[in-house]
């Protein structure tokens, strides 16, 4: 079982599984009409196979990085995906209740003829018994009962497969155009009738993507997936109010993700995520790059709900909490689960950013708040495997500076933070050192899903040359004796954000105690002035 887990339930999002087990089911549909199986309740149209098809399409994509979904009954599974908001309520209520019809009808085939069948009685008396057993007056009257379960079904599986290209006999200049069909000059004339100002550069930019060693050592069915989005793109990024800039930036997001045939598949198999792609890319280079470094957030376009839906910060802790618990003794894993996780909210707030749903405040609001929420699970997730931890809850808090502490983060900001403890033992001060060492590695390290945050830590004291962490009593005697003014300065803006709450409460009495000593106005402006000469010398900026 643990040899086959990674087959089965891959380390990506694999949308690949819609064609696949399309395919499956095609090949299962020929057998079962050149059989005249049509009355089979498994593996016939609106079938048990189906319903389970449905379920295990969702495992098959979303299993390797939700461990939740590695589960085997199928109505645990439906439960689980109408609880992640991947399928409706209504459809699965419907597959749920058709399933334990089918289910139940199976079983009483078995019971009629004592054998494994899932085939309807061809007898008068055979039907008789079914009928009643599945409480139904008559045979009619239970026909009528299976066909509405099987339609539903049915309904239900087309839904889920149906093949977003079939049949589309459109985008026929789109498709000329990126297969070189047309001569320059007509291709130069099309791209000007769809939109492109310049259409000269646009063409040599689409000849170019064209003639890539990256598109043309593609496998054959990424580059049939390649060439079948290409028109799309073309068409939608016509009617952008940039299309030069949107088509530029889309062709540079699909060749940067397209060796991982999963994305092309997702973009394929979901148009309204292709369009809405086009249009976040059209609004923001920034979110185009951000795309392109971590293209598993495209899975966020699928579902708009969630994507432009208020951020609830208690849920979105405890939803980080169970995915971390199911990568319990897997550290690079959880490392990675943390990085998913704030890059698909960043991912969110810029969405709705461009969406002109959030003021600047509430954006920073919400991205201060992400960073304090991933430090404060980082705290509970690092300390049990810290060496040499004496205490079952650290007595440590992090105070956050800067932007951090002041609420204002802005999409790429680093954390400029400090680590305090309060606590007399003797192994302390090892010991939350250790522990400081790691979270700072935890942030920083770069790994398959990226970066966390940057930290800073300049600003504890002594700078660079101090202590990595400080107990309260030194932090107090430092900012009272030897900072610096440009310290007291920085600490005007800085509060707890994680940890040992009492050690917050500490802290903001020292920050009171500084901001409100008796100090020399005319030295306190002079070093203002020195410290403000010394930042513009260093950016090179003139007064």
């Amino acid at each position: 079982s643990k040899l086959l887990k990674p087959f089965v339930f891959r380390k990506y999002l694999d949308f690949g599984a819609f064609a696949s087990m399309r395919d499956l089911k095609i090949q299962i549909q020929r057998d079962v009409n050149s059989k005249g199986m049509q009355d089979n309740i498994k593996l016939g149209r609106g079938g048990i196979r189906e319903i389970e098809f449905i379920a295990q399409v969702f495992q098959l994509i979303r299993g390797g990085q939700d461990a939740s979904l590695q589960i085997k009954p199928t109505l645990k599974v439906l439960a689980l995906l109408k609880t992640k908001g991947l399928l409706p309520e209504k459809t699965v209520n419907e597959l749920t209740e058709a399933y334990a019809f089918l289910r139940n009808l199976e079983h009483r085939l078995m019971y009629v003829d004592d054998a494994q069948t899932q085939e309807l009685p061809k007898s008068d008396e055979a039907k008789a018994r079914i009928a009643k057993a599945m409480n139904c007056k008559d045979w009619a009257a239970f026909l009528t009962q299976l066909n509405a379960y099987r339609s539903q079904v049915q309904y239900h599986f087309d839904e889920t497969f149906s093949d977003a290209n079939a049949g589309a006999d459109q985008l026929e200049t789109e498709k000329s155009i990126w297969n070189g069909a047309l001569a320059e000059q007509e291709s130069v004339l099309a791209l000007q009738q769809l939109g492109f100002t310049d259409a000269h550069e646009t063409l040599h930019r689409i000849n170019t993507l064209h003639q890539s060693s990256r598109y043309l050592q593609l496998p054959e069915l990424s580059r049939q997936r390649f060439d079948a989005l290409m028109p799309h793109v073309l068409s939608l990024a016509a009617t952008a109010p940039n299309p030069e800039a949107t088509l530029t930036r889309m062709m540079d997001l699909l060749e940067s993700v397209c060796r991982r045939a999963s994305y092309l598949a997702l973009l394929a198999e979901h148009p309204q995520a292709m369009h809405l792609l086009v249009k976040l890319c059209s609004s923001s280079p920034w979110l185009t790059s951000y795309l392109t470094q971590h293209p598993i957030l495209l899975d966020e376009l699928l579902d708009t709900r969630t994507l432009y839906a208020a951020p609830d910060f208690a849920a979105m802790r405890a939803e980080l909490l169970v995915r971390l618990t199911e990568s319990e003794g897997d550290i690079e894993r959880q490392m990675d689960v943390m990085r998913h996780f704030k890059h698909a909210y960043v991912f969110r707030f810029a969405a709705q950013d461009i969406n002109g749903e959030l003021a600047l405040e509430t954006l920073s609001d919400y991205l201060s708040a992400l960073a304090e929420l991933i430090l404060n699970v980082s705290l509970e997730i690092i300390w049990p495997n810290v060496k040499g931890k004496h205490l079952a809850k650290p007595k440590f808090a992090v105070i956050g500076y800067g932007k951090l502490g002041g609420k204002e983060l802005g999409y790429a900001s680093d954390l400029d933070v400090i680590f305090l403890y309060d606590d007399n033992a003797e192994v302390a001060s090892e010991v939350y050192a250790r522990f400081a060492q790691r979270i700072n590695n935890w942030f920083n390290s770069l790994t398959s899903a990226g970066l966390l945050y940057e930290t800073d830590l300049q600003l504890r004291p002594d700078g660079n040359s101090g202590l990595l962490v400080s107990s309260v009593a030194a932090f107090r005697e430092y900012q009272l004796n030897k900072a610096w003014m440009w310290e007291h300065q920085a600490i005007t803006r800085a509060r707890f954000v994680a940890g040992d709450v009492s050690i917050g409460e500490a802290f903001e009495k020292i920050r009171i105690e500084v901001m409100v000593q008796v100090r020399d106005l005319d030295k306190l402006k002079l070093d203002v002035q020195t410290m403000r000469e010394k930042m513009r010398a260093t950016l090179h900026i003139t007064a």
